[in-house]
């Protein structure tokens, strides 16, 4: 079966890119994760990634050519698979559809069981002006987003540009603006939930307008059959107009379709939907908070059924009698997995499982450095801390330990030429990276400065998907808080990552003698697939060197 991919959404703002660089040809066989090309964002050049498996069929935008978001980028599918109705649009699908009985249409809409943009699917049946908004996918790894607040509420008037809601995402909190004016009809996920990329957020269109025909894609019968006739998977599902499925329609079970006999159908989150799935609920017994009678996360989880009331009070009953034993209880508290949480979870446990770990330690005798930072910091309006040094040293020893500052490919190496260095910022939800680009390029007082911004704007939730992308090595500082050693995971695709811990005051042994001396000691944690033992104790050493004789890296 044949796969769309369309020109994917790798930044809040980006409206095309460009296709900088093919690193798969016609021909090639795909597996899922690998790097099919790089595009040009209006941010930064990305890799983008497959997330299907297969032999690459066709190629839609050339190298060095432009083309809008969700235009056709490749065709994924089985070697000598026809794709000819996919490269003309899908019309013949189309026109079948167009052809089938309303019956028909209605049978193969039931079957339709994968998620898509209800803008698609029921552009034909919205009255004039009214726009269906999709959840954003705001960063290149989003799967689904959380709404944190709404700063619109229904009956608003929207201009363009105004800021509808801030939304989470698997790396921050970021604004998402409106790019239509009109009145805000819907607002399809509340406060707090969480939705797959592309769910119905909101509807925007003339006061007053009907828009039960966004509420209710399934009526639309073009999609219907189109998925029937022509089942194509597509990659990014904001929507290639070939072969878009239509959603299943909101009523999720045969109890729901009898609930809601006298209203229509029963008004669900995909979260409450979701969780009233996994609990065994029937959403007809629910009674619903939100919106016009919604039922939100927060019913599903307070809802207890009538049975499990009815025994829970005749057993309280019975037991009434029942002599009170004093007896401990055990208490704890459930707190929801922010989309933040959950990637670190999974990106970290990818590379934990997947990069043999090794780790490597030396001590570095600071005195030099402190001495050389005291003068530093003497100077008006500079201020450089010890981890803007640890940056500036290590950016240096990478250049002269290029081994260490690569990309595992699978079946090639990548040797970095640029040193991007990964920043690790502890902030509420756990913990984010953003990036200071071409940093063995920069002086201390410029690392520290752009530091200081990386590390404000993480703690604001304000950092955006391109300032913590394309890292080639990272830094974890934990010396602040007296961590003395300390050892990281690998933050992928870097091959290496550098723990480092709190100056100590210790007797040292000097010429000799054993005086007071101040170090520290720095963890160089590894994947062995692509840095030997040796090539990361020699970049140690030399990292050792700038660090305790800091006027070299002045040099």
């Amino acid at each position: 079966m044949a796969i769309v991919v369309n020109m994917p959404r790798l930044s809040d703002t980006m409206e095309e890119g460009t296709v900088a660089k093919w690193l798969k040809q016609v021909g090639d066989v795909i597996s899922e994760g690998d790097i099919l090309a790089e595009i040009e964002t209006d941010k930064a050049t990305m890799e983008f990634e497959s997330f299907n498996e297969g032999t690459l069929l066709h190629i839609g935008i050339q190298e060095g050519d432009a083309a809008p978001v969700d235009a056709l980028l490749a065709i994924i599918g089985e070697k000598g698979e026809d794709i000819s109705a996919l490269l003309s649009g899908g019309a013949p699908a189309a026109q079948e559809a167009s052809e089938a009985s309303a019956a028909e249409a209605a049978v193969s809409a039931a079957e339709v069981t994968a998620p898509a943009v209800v803008a698609t699917a029921t552009a034909t049946a919205l009255p004039e002006g009214v726009i269906v908004v999709n959840m954003p996918r705001l960063s290149d790894t989003m799967e689904e987003g959380t709404v944190a607040t709404w700063l619109k509420k229904v009956g608003d008037v929207i201009e363009e540009g105004d800021i509808l809601a801030e939304i989470e995402t698997d790396k921050a909190t970021m604004e998402f603006e409106s790019f239509n004016a009109g009145t805000l009809l819907h607002i399809g996920i509340g406060e707090g939930e969480a939705a797959p990329v592309d769910s119905l957020l909101a509807i925007i269109g003339p006061k007053g307008a009907d828009i039960s025909a966004a509420l209710n894609p399934v009526a639309a019968p073009v999609a219907a059959k189109t998925v029937a006739t022509a089942p194509v998977a597509v990659n990014d599902a904001a929507a290639a107009p070939v072969a878009t499925p239509t959603p299943k329609a909101p009523v999720a079970d045969a109890t729901a379709v009898n609930a809601s006999v006298q209203t229509g159908r029963i008004f669900a989150s995909p979260l409450a939907k979701k969780l009233a799935k996994e609990k065994g609920i029937s959403l007809s017994e629910v009674k619903g908070t939100g919106e016009q009678g919604r039922i939100v996360k927060i019913d599903i989880e307070r809802f207890t059924p009538a049975a499990a009331q009815s025994i829970a009070t005749t057993s309280a009953t019975a037991s009434a009698q029942a002599p009170v034993m004093a007896a401990g209880e055990e208490h704890y508290t459930e707190v929801k997995n922010s989309q933040m949480r959950k990637v670190i979870a999974k990106r970290l446990g990818e590379s934990k499982f997947s990069a043999p770990h090794y780790y490597l330690t030396v001590e570095v005798a600071m005195d030099n450095a402190m001495a050389s930072r005291a003068q530093i910091n003497s100077l008006p309006d500079t201020k450089v801390s010890f981890n803007d040094m640890v940056l500036k040293a290590s950016a240096m020893a990478l250049k002269k330990h290029p081994q260490v500052n690569t990309t595992w490919q699978g079946d090639t190496t990548r040797f970095n030429s640029h040193v991007h260095m990964g920043v690790a910022v502890a902030v509420p939800d756990g913990l984010v990276v953003p990036v200071v680009r071409f940093a063995d390029q920069q002086s201390l007082s410029q690392i520290g400065a752009a530091v200081k911004d990386l590390a404000g704007k993480a703690r604001d939730k304000k950092l955006t998907p391109a300032e913590m992308e394309g890292s080639t090595f990272t830094v974890s500082n934990l010396g602040m808080f007296g961590i003395q050693e300390f050892t990281s995971i690998i933050n992928q695709p870097n091959s290496a990552i550098l723990s480092v811990g709190a100056i100590v005051q210790k007797p040292v042994v000097k010429e000799g003698a054993i005086v007071v001396g101040n170090t520290m000691k720095i963890t160089l944690a590894c994947d062995h697939r692509t840095v030997d033992g040796a090539s990361a104790a020699a970049f140690l050493q030399t990292l050792q060197a700038f660090l305790e004789n800091p006027v070299t890296m002045l040099a």
